[in-house]
């Protein structure tokens, strides 16, 4: 019996050991084992000694969003700091690290990192603070936070949207000079590492790298600042949709009015405003979404010539009316001048332009040409001079329609022959330098 009760306690202490609650045997032991209440660490490793240095890597989660307005970037990231306090050293027989959350972030010493033309930043707290300190034996620490900042970027919208952007997440010591904290990439451009995944609607992410230089203020003096600098390329796409597209559509309809019939005024004038206002409307949505920026972009040179081309064809219809209304007015006067010189009593004079029936045309018996106007004076308008005569017979009548006929010719003006070639011409040619340049 006492050789059991033996077994039986031996098995229960091994037991007890193999399952003992750690938490409850270094309670209260854990600062007493960092030495965190017999130093002071208000001040940095080192003090008075060396610049500490501080390595920094950067991974990052997300690029959530570019604003043009705004002229900003919001990033989410993984921030870590390695660096090495002797005050925090403690014995160890395996010589593995020990991890602690934000608590005792609180109670030691930590690089004072901040982003340089930062305009708001978090850590995150959900489910708890987004922090992590993992101390070695020998003193290194790593200290690493999940942030997401939202930053200036300096944009140029000269090449907009066929434009590319390089923005900048620079950090830097906000209270220790390069005297007392040389802050560096740990790993070179090794140390900025990105989700394969990191994706923007209208954004092709090109390429990530790291810098460093100093910066210097006169009040101050020199810190260390790093750059994690991103290039992106706009997608065009979009903008060929929503705004060249569209622009080059209404040039193109406004053309239509050189192929409509000069005498149709509420057709070709209707047409005219119509592609002028489409055109004003779509310059107003494109600058709507964009900053106020006082030089002259992309997008805004190829909507503003497609403006002027809209604006030129309605020109283009006021100066036919005006020369065809002319040119009406002196063929008047000519055939009143030459009615009262000829002397024939019994004379008519009729202006043929086209729109004529065959009755019209039938109603011409009895009428003879008149053969004194010029020839100079008939700019592919038919003007007849007829005279009366008493002679009707069926012969005549015929002879007289058919010539009649030939004599009348389409009732187009040369401005609008010569429209049809030198407006697309010229718009092509602009289009061939405008995307030769800029893409």
């Amino acid at each position: 019996q006492r050789h059991w009760n033996n077994v039986i306690a031996v098995c229960c202490s091994h037991i007890l050991k193999k399952n003992r609650d750690l938490t409850k045997a270094w309670k209260g032991k854990t600062e007493q084992l960092l030495r965190v209440d017999e130093h002071d660490f208000t001040m940095r490793p080192a003090f008075g000694g060396p610049a500490i240095p501080v390595g920094v890597d950067v991974q990052v989660e997300s690029l959530d969003s570019i604003s043009e307005v705004d002229m900003d970037f919001t990033m989410t990231l993984y921030l870590r700091h390695y660096w090495k306090d002797e005050r925090l050293s403690f014995p160890s027989t395996n010589n593995k690290s020990m991890t602690f959350d934000g608590r005792l972030v609180k109670k030691i010493w930590v690089p004072d990192v901040f982003f340089v033309h930062s305009k708001r930043s978090f850590i995150h707290d959900t489910t708890t603070d987004n922090i992590m300190l993992r101390v070695f034996p020998d003193g290194h620490v790593l200290y690493s936070m999940r942030v997401t900042v939202t930053a200036m970027c300096n944009m140029d919208f000269s090449h907009f949207p066929l434009d590319s952007q390089t923005c900048s997440l620079e950090l830097e010591s906000y209270a220790y000079t390069d005297e007392d904290l040389m802050l560096y990439w740990k790993n070179g451009n090794e140390s900025l590492k990105t989700d394969e995944k990191i994706s923007l609607s209208q954004f092709l992410i090109q390429k990530f790298h790291t810098t460093s230089r100093l910066a210097f203020y006169s009040s101050t003096g020199w810190y260390n600042r790093l750059y994690i600098n991103f290039t992106l390329r706009r997608h065009i796409f979009f903008f060929l949709l929503q705004t060249y597209f569209p622009a080059t559509l209404m040039v193109m309809l406004s053309w239509v009015s050189f192929w409509i019939d000069r005498r149709a005024v509420p057709a070709r004038v209707s047409l005219g405003i119509t592609t002028v206002l489409t055109m004003s409307t779509i310059i107003t949505g494109v600058n709507a979404s964009m900053p106020r920026v006082s030089y002259i972009k992309a997008v805004d040179i190829y909507l503003w010539v497609s403006f002027v081309f809209v604006f030129l064809s309605v020109l283009e219809y006021a100066a036919v009316n005006y020369l065809t209304t002319v040119q009406e007015r002196k063929e008047r006067k000519l055939r009143e001048r030459f009615s009262c010189s000829c002397g024939i009593p019994h004379s008519k004079t009729m202006m043929l332009d086209g729109n004529y029936s065959e009755s019209d045309a039938n109603s011409l018996a009895g009428y003879t040409r008149n053969q004194t106007v010029p020839e100079e004076e008939k700019q592919e308008k038919m003007v007849v001079h007829l005279a009366m005569s008493n002679e009707s017979n069926s012969s005549r009548k015929r002879g007289l329609k058919g010539h009649v006929g030939l004599r009348i010719i389409q009732n187009t003006h040369a401005i609008d022959k010569y429209s049809r070639l030198i407006f697309p011409g010229t718009y092509i040619f602009f289009n061939l330098i405008y995307w030769s340049v800029f893409s």
